[in-house]
């Protein structure tokens, strides 16, 4: 069920509907008709830099093309909304700051990997541990030496 709006500025539309008792087939509002010839401008200006040529069939769809682009704009602006807040709000949407969406790839190539040395078993760990300590004193283990017999 819709209801009536209540509000007097909702009732008044800003629409020309032509001569005194020859009105227009179609019901527009002005700022209908300033929307629509940009949108043309700009629907010839994209079709001659594509190298579209100028002529009936061009032309026609064209027009089609701008009423249903125009329709699709003005479905969005009303009263509470005109068109420099609508055209305003695109151009904050479009150029914000967005997160980065792409995922990082990274190539690991193998030259560049640096080789990192096998770990040390524990026997030789300990074995390097004594040869260290008994250099740093000066002496050597007795079961580390061999004897030499002529």
């Amino acid at each position: 069920m819709r209801l009536p709006v209540d509000d007097e500025i909702y009732n008044v539309n800003a629409v020309w509907l032509g001569p005194p008792n020859r009105t227009l087939p179609f019901r527009a509002r002005y700022v209908a008709y300033a929307v629509g010839a940009v949108v043309f401008l700009l629907l010839q200006v994209i079709e001659r830099r594509l190298g579209i040529g100028l002529g009936f069939f061009s032309l026609a769809y064209s027009l089609l093309a701008t009423v249903a682009l125009t329709r699709l704009i003005l479905s969005v602006v009303n009263p509470d909304r005109p068109l420099a807040a609508v055209l305003g709000a695109f151009v904050h949407e479009v150029s914000a700051p967005r997160q980065e969406s792409r995922v990082a790839t990274h190539t690991i190539r193998p030259a560049r990997v640096r080789a990192v040395p096998a770990r040390l078993s524990r026997a030789q760990r300990r074995l390097a541990k004594k040869s260290v300590t008994a250099a740093a004193a000066g002496t050597t283990d007795p079961g580390d030496t061999q004897e030499v017999t002529s």
